[in-house]
């Protein structure tokens, strides 16, 4: 079932999510919709604040990265190949000198900016077996990883921008909070359901 993803301005994007156990209600059911739902809205990566929930689990896939031209053939089966889900993640280090990278969110649509990051991480999560692993990422997968992971620390990527540019989006972020932006996947905005 594809849920509607929260859009910016709701609460729910700027609080820390908490972590769950395998006694978590239809957790089988709430990922499968969560891959439906990154996949209905064209997403690489979905946190599940932003499907309404402060639980510490989002999921990737970096398929459609696959067929950017300007990636090396073996990065490029790499980022085919690279789908999975967190559960609980840690990320332990972040490595490198950091590089720019413009980057979007399904919760802040047709906004896309520059974002600096470091380029190597080591993230440790379980799987939806809640397996442990402590695994390391580097350039865009580990990127993709950094994003999702700050949906579930309360973090946009719009945070990370200098405050010039934040001044400039203002008008874009607060009309996309109040639902004055077409988009082509079910949404739901803040500022229209406290109308209710």
């Amino acid at each position: 079932m594809i849920l509607p993803i929260v859009a910016y301005g709701d609460p729910v994007l700027k609080k820390k999510a908490v972590e769950i156990d395998k006694d978590y209600p239809k957790l089988e059911e709430l990922i499968a919709n969560m891959y439906e739902t990154m996949y209905g809205a064209f997403g690489v990566g979905l946190a599940a604040p932003q499907i309404g929930l402060a639980i510490r689990m989002f999921l990737v896939d970096t398929e459609p990265f696959a067929e950017d031209e300007s990636f090396s053939k073996e990065e490029a089966a790499q980022l085919k190949s690279f789908k999975k889900t967190f559960i609980n993640p840690i990320i332990l280090e972040e490595e490198g000198d950091e590089w720019a990278f413009n980057e979007g969110c399904l919760s802040i649509p047709d906004v896309r900016e520059d974002v600096f990051r470091q380029p190597n991480i080591k993230i440790q999560y379980q799987d939806e077996d809640f397996n442990t692993h402590v695994e390391e990422y580097d350039g865009l997968i580990a990127r993709v990883i950094q994003h999702e992971y700050d949906h579930i620390e309360g973090v946009l990527f719009t945070d990370k921008l200098s405050s010039f540019k934040k001044r400039l989006l203002k008008g874009k972020l607060l009309n996309i909070s109040k639902g004055k932006i077409r988009v082509d996947y079910r949404m739901r905005f803040p500022a229209m359901s406290r109308k209710r």
